[in-house]
C-alpha cells in the first residue's frame, strides 16, 4: 500500500491590496513549494542525496552569553597588575633611589688607594740616605680566572706557577688570592720594582698572541677559545723605599716593613711625617679594566715629609769602616761608635757593627738590625769614673792634687777590691787616679762625699742622675734603653763601692757619650738630637726645637776635669796613650768593665771602650767606642777602643776643618812621693 501523502502546507503570500490579491510580476516564475519525502519504514529520515532535492542543513548556532563581565574582570586583573609594576617602579626609582643607586656603583665602581710618596731621609748636608723610587703593586681580578672568564679549568693554578718565581711567593698563596670568590681586585704584592712588572708585563704578551692564534684557527669566533692565564694580572703605581749607601746607617734609619710602614729607627719614629697622606681615585671598571669615559673621581696623595738628620755621610762612613773592621778582628760580638758635636748635641754619626742593609732584608741577621748603640744596657766600666771625679771636685771634697794611697788590696764591706793589675802601695794624686784608672783610688775619693757612706751613696746618685744616668737620652727613638740606675737606699753592700767605677749600673752608649759632651761643653748637659729639621711639601724647610739644657757641674769643674782627662792619653802614665792625635790636645778615659751575658745573666767576657774629646783646649767632638765581649787579641779599652777613637775623630776633625790646638797643656801631677 503506497504510503500516504503528506497534506500539502499553504504559504502564506503578501498582504492583498484592492481586491485582495497581489499582482504577479510577469517575468516571476510560478512560487514551488518543495514536498517533503515520505519517511522511511523504519521511522528513521533518510539522507538527501546530493545534488538533488533540499540542500542539507548547516551546523547550528550556538548562542553565547555576555561578554561583558568577562571583559570587566580581565580589564581589573591587568589594573592590578599594572599598579604593581608602578608601585615597584615609584619605590626603586624614587623611595629606594639611594640604596640602588649604591648598590649599582658598588658593582661598578672600584676605589683605589693611592700611596703617598714617603719622604726623604737625608744627612745634615742633604744627600739621600733613603728615599723613594717608582714602584708597581701587581693586582688581579678574581673573576677573571673563573672557568667561565678563562674558559680555563684551573685558570689560577697556572697563573700562580708563572707568577710565584718572578714574585718570589709560594704558588699556594697565589692560588689562593685569585680563587677568592665575589671579589674583584686583589694585590698579589706590593712595591715591586719595573723590572718584576716588565717580565710579567712579557709573559702576557706571550700568553695574549697564543690565545689570539688559538681564536683564528677556530675561525675567528672564538668564544669558546681559552684565554689568557694572565690576563686578569695588571698594577697599580706605588713606590718603593731604598737606601742608596746599602747598610750604611742603617741602625739609625730603620726600614720600611711590607705595609710601608716604619719597622725600625728614624722609619719607624718619625713614621706619621714620612709617611703623608694617602689619597684615593674611584673608577668604573670592565672586565677588570678601567672604562675612561665613565669619569673618576680622585683625591690626591699628599707627599711625606722630608727628614734631615745631624748626621755626617761622610763622617759616619768613617766611624762604621772602623768599628767593623775592630770587631771582626777582635771577634766579638758587636760594637759601637758615636761621634757628637759637644756644643750643639748634634749627633754627627752613630755606627753599629755587625750592620744589615735594609735594601735586602731577606739576608739581615735579625739580632742585626736593631740600633744597639741606643738599645744595648751595658755597665760602662771606668769610663764611668769621670762622673765620680766631677762629684769629688764639684764638692769639694778633693782638688785634683790631693794625695791618694792606694794600696794592693782593699776590703769593704764583705768584699776585696782591686786594681785591673796587681801593684805594690801606688801613691797617686787624684789626677793620678783617674789617669791610671784605679778602682781603689776612686772609691777612696768618692768615700768622701759624706759624713757616712750611705750618705756618700746619695751624692754620687744626685749626680749620675744630672748627667742623664737612668734617664731616657732624649732622642725618642724607639727601643731605646734608659739603662739601669737604683736608689741608692737600695744599693747593696758591694754596689756601694762598685758603682763609683762603673759597675752595678748600666747605661746605653749614648748616654755615656753624652757625659763627655757635657764635660767637653763647660759642664752644660744638651740633650742629644738626631734629627736636624724638617721640610714639608711646601718647600719650606723648619729647625727641629732647640733641645733641653742642664748644668751639672760648674765650669771651672769642667775645665779641671778637661785637664785630668788630658793625663790619660798624654802622660806616658796614662791608660790612653794610643788615642793621641799629633797636633792636637785629646781628652780621654778608658774602660774595661766585666759584662753580664744577656743570655745567661751572669758575668762573661768583658766589655772594652773609650770616650773623650778634643780638642781638649777648645772641645767640639765627642767620641765614643765600646766593643762587646773581644774574645781575640786584648779586651783592655785602650788598646782596642783607643786606636778607633784616634781614627774616628782624626777624620772628623779634618771633615770639619777644625784647626789644630795651639798651645800644649801644662800637666797635672800624676804621683807623689809618700813625705813630701
Amino acid at each position: 500500500m503506497p504510503p500516504e501523502q503528506p497534506p500539502r502546507r499553504r504559504v502564506p503570500g503578501p498582504a492583498r491590496s484592492g481586491s485582495g490579491r497581489r499582482p504577479r510580476p510577469e517575468s516571476r516564475a510560478p512560487l514551488r513549494v518543495p514536498q517533503r519525502p515520505a519517511p522511511r519504514p523504519s521511522g528513521r529520515p533518510r539522507r538527501p542525496v546530493q545534488g538533488r532535492g533540499r540542500p542539507p542543513r548547516g551546523p547550528r548556532r550556538i548562542r553565547l552569553g555576555n561578554h561583558r563581565p568577562r571583559l570587566r574582570l580581565v580589564s581589573l586583573g591587568l589594573t592590578m597588575v599594572m599598579l604593581v609594576f608602578v608601585v615597584r617602579l615609584l619605590q626603586v626609582q624614587a623611595v629606594d633611589a639611594g640604596a640602588y643607586t649604591a648598590k649599582a656603583e658598588k658593582n661598578r665602581y672600584t676605589s683605589v688607594t693611592l700611596a703617598a710618596e714617603r719622604g726623604e731621609i737625608t744627612d745634615r748636608a742633604g744627600v739621600a740616605l733613603a728615599t723613594s723610587v717608582d714602584a708597581h703593586d701587581i693586582t688581579a681580578d678574581p673573576k677573571m680566572f673563573t672557568p667561565e672568564d678563562s674558559k680555563v679549568d684551573n685558570a689560577p693554578e697556572q697563573a700562580a706557577a708563572l707568577l710565584a718565581p718572578i714574585l718570589d711567593k709560594e704558588p699556594e698563596t697565589l692560588v689562593k688570592q685569585l680563587s677568592a670568590p665575589k671579589s674583584r681586585f686583589t694585590v698579589l704584592a706590593h712595591r715591586q720594582t719595573p723590572q718584576v712588572w716588565n717580565q710579567i708585563s712579557d709573559l702576557k704578551s706571550v700568553l695574549a698572541e697564543k690565545a689570539e692564534k688559538a681564536r683564528t684557527a677556530k675561525g675567528g669566533k672564538g668564544d669558546d677559545a681559552p684565554a689568557s692565564v694572565l690576563a686578569g694580572v695588571f698594577q697599580e703605581p706605588s713606590s718603593k723605599r731604598v737606601y742608596p749607601n746599602g747598610d750604611l746607617a742603617a741602625g739609625i734609619l730603620g726600614y720600611v716593613n711590607a705595609a710601608g710602614h716604619g719597622g725600625g729607627g728614624v722609619e719607624s719614629m718619625l713614621d706619621k711625617e714620612l709617611s703623608g697622606q694617602d689619597g684615593e681615585i674611584t673608577y668604573a671598571h670592565s672586565g677588570g679594566r678601567r672604562v675612561p669615559t665613565a669619569g673618576s673621581k680622585e683625591t690626591p696623595a699628599v707627599p711625606g715629609t722630608d727628614i734631615e738628620l745631624t748626621i755626617d755621610r761622610d763622617i759616619q762612613w768613617a766611624a762604621q769602616r772602623a768599628i767593623s773592621e775592630q770587631v771582626t778582628e777582635s771577634k766579638a760580638d758587636r760594637g759601637y761608635v758615636i761621634v757628637q758635636n759637644t756644643r750643639t748635641g748634634e749627633v754627627l754619626a752613630m755606627a753599629n757593627a755587625p750592620g744589615f742593609d735594609p735594601n735586602d732584608l731577606s739576608q739581615a741577621d735579625s739580632t742585626a738590625m736593631g740600633n744597639a748603640a741606643l738599645q744595648d744596657a751595658f755597665e760602662p766600666g771606668s769610663t764611668s769614673k769621670v762622673m765620680s771625679m766631677a762629684a769629688v771636685l764639684e764638692e769639694q771634697a778633693a782638688a785634683p792634687g790631693t794625695h791618694v794611697t792606694v794600696p794592693n788590696r782593699l776590703h769593704r764591706g764583705d768584699r776585696s777590691f782591686k786594681d785591673d793589675i796587681d801593684h805594690p802601695t801606688w801613691y797617686l794624686t787624684l789626677n793620678g787616679v783617674l789617669a791610671k784608672s784605679s778602682n781603689i783610688g776612686t772609691i777612696l775619693a768618692t768615700g768622701q762625699l759624706g759624713k757616712t757612706q750611705p750618705e756618700a751613696n746619695q751624692v754620687l746618685h744626685s749626680y749620675l742622675r744630672k748627667f742623664g744616668i737612668g734617664s731616657p737620652t732624649g732622642l725618642g727613638y724607639p727601643g731605646e734603653t734608659q739603662g739601669i740606675l737604683a736608689a741608692p737606699q737600695d744599693w747593696s753592700t758591694s754596689q756601694q763601692y762598685t758603682i763609683p767605677f762603673g759597675q752595678g749600673l748600666s747605661v746605653n752608649a749614648m748616654q755615656a757619650a753624652s757625659v763627655y759632651s757635657t764635660i767637653a761643653n763647660g759642664g752644660v748637659r744638651i740633650e742629644p738630637t738626631l734629627v736636624r729639621g724638617t721640610q714639608g711639601p711646601d718647600g719650606r724647610f723648619t729647625p727641629a726645637t732647640a733641645p733641653e739644657k742642664t748644668r751639672v757641674v760648674s765650669e771651672k769643674t769642667a775645665k779641671t776635669l778637661a785637664t785630668m782627662l788630658e793625663s790619660v792619653v798624654g802622660d806616658e802614665a796614662g791608660t790612653g796613650t794610643k788615642a793621641r792625635i799629633p797636633g792636637y790636645r785629646v781628652a780621654g778615659k778608658t774602660g774595661t768593665a766585666n759584662r753580664v751575658d744577656p743570655e745567661t745573666g751572669r758575668y762573661r767576657g768583658y766589655t772594652a771602650s773609650f770616650a773623650g774629646f778634643a780638642p781638649a783646649d777648645d772641645p767640639q767632638i765627642t767620641v765614643y767606642c765600646a766593643i762587646q765581649n773581644p774574645t781575640k787579641g786584648s779586651y783592655f779599652g785602650g788598646q782596642i777602643c783607643g786606636p778607633i777613637y784616634k781614627e774616628v775623630m782624626e777624620f772628623a776633625l779634618k771633615s770639619l776643618q777644625v784647626p789644630p790646638t795651639g798651645e800644649k797643656a801644662a800637666p797635672l801631677p800624676v804621683e807623689f812621693k809618700p813625705g813630701e
